[in-house]
């Protein structure tokens, strides 16, 4: 029973093609891309709203060195957005699920901040490793501290978006063999289980959005501290 739970997070092939490669790219196709006309269409004008909207909330704390990434950052949400509500859908696969994908996405984007930072203002990129007016018999160990919760802030990243959409897919997965099982047993429990199901998934569909947006956002933050 635990491994057909789990079997939802194993990469699905096809005549040994996996099928990963389709749910990566397949987002892409779904947004429609903008036109030379002088009026848009509803879609158009609303996606170009967001889109604007996301990219001035995201860009406000930073600095003008740092605008240099809204077309990254802004494109990054939308596709990993995309991502996680597609994999809502039944008989689709999460890409996001997998721990390898995240931390493809996080390492090289967090290891761009700290080369900038480095590249840019050493000083101030070295001087976020000893807090100011540190006793001197403490730098040793807080140097130790900070470059330690430095290199692990790719892995919580990766890790974050991960844990949090596969327990919320297993939970979806396990009030849904429930509500088959009670279906014939219990009808009752049956339809309440089915009832809080419904909530869950719009629960999940509410955390798919968030933490594409957390992901993007703590990534501008190290990028702020950088820039």
């Amino acid at each position: 029973m635990t491994l057909s739970l789990f079997d939802q997070f194993a990469i699905p092939t096809y005549l040994g093609i996996p099928l990963i490669i389709i749910a990566l790219t397949f987002p892409w196709i779904l947004y429609p891309t903008p036109t030379n006309r002088w009026l848009n269409n509803r879609l158009l004008t609303l996606q170009g709203w967001f889109i604007n909207r996301f990219t001035q909330q995201l860009l406000l704390p930073l600095n003008l060195g740092g605008h240099k990434w809204a077309l990254i950052l802004t494109s990054l949400m939308l596709y990993l957005i995309t991502l996680n509500l597609l994999g809502l859908l039944p008989y689709t696969f999460t890409p996001t699920t997998q721990l390898s994908l995240n931390m493809g996405f996080a390492v090289p984007l967090w290891l761009a901040t700290v080369i900038i930072g480095m590249r840019n203002q050493p000083t101030a990129a070295l001087g976020h490793l000893l807090p100011e007016g540190t006793p001197a018999p403490l730098i040793p160990v807080l140097i130790i501290i900070e470059t330690i919760s430095l290199m692990i802030r790719p892995l919580a990243l990766g890790v974050r978006l991960t844990a949090n959409l596969t327990a919320g897919h297993l939970l979806i997965q396990l009030l849904s063999t429930a509500t088959f099982v009670l279906l014939q047993l219990m009808p009752t429990v049956a339809t309440l289980t089915a009832m809080v199901m419904l909530l869950l998934t719009l629960l999940e569909v509410a955390v798919a959005m968030i933490q594409a947006y957390v992901f993007v956002l703590l990534l501008s933050l190290y990028l702020q501290e950088n820039v």
